[in-house]
């Protein structure tokens, strides 16, 4: 399955893809560097530039640096094309998937919230309401729902 790139992500990525191309070492990662090139310069992605360009948006969108290079509007840009490939539109569901989990809270009262550490970068929310308890992991792959007891 092909990803396309707009013309406002293009901007983004390209100059995120020159970027990196100047200071990789890595043979092999170079030469997927130059396929994405290309890809984005088509304005249409396969598999393997999707999930070179999902390493490459994850590092800059993580790190600040497309913010502070491109502004809102560009990190905006490369948020809705990490959106659409496949690690990003995963880690969309599984957000999608953990509303519809509170939704079930939805108008019963609060009885109790935590935020647990359960490791580096991963986290664990549990909420208590009417009743019922709802447990979320979050952590790098996203939100996901740990239990849920009504």
């Amino acid at each position: 399955m092909t990803v396309r790139v707009t013309e406002a992500e293009r901007e983004v990525v390209a100059g995120e893809v020159q970027a990196v191309l100047a200071v990789a070492g890595d043979e092999a990662y170079r030469s997927d560097l130059f396929d994405l090139d290309e890809g984005i310069e088509r304005g249409e992605l396969g598999p393997a530039e999707q999930a070179t360009l999902e390493h490459l948006l994850e590092l800059g969108l993580q790190a600040g640096r497309i913010r502070a290079l491109y502004g809102p509007g560009g990190e905006q840009a490369a948020l809705r094309l990490y959106r659409r490939l496949p690690h990003g539109a995963e880690v969309d569901q599984t957000a999608k998937d953990v509303n519809a989990a509170l939704a079930s809270l939805e108008g019963r009262t609060l009885e109790g919230i935590q935020l647990r550490a359960v490791g580096p970068g991963a986290f664990a929310v549990t909420v208590q309401a009417g009743g019922a308890e709802l447990s979320v992991h979050l952590d790098r792959q996203g939100a996901r729902l740990q239990s849920l007891g009504v």
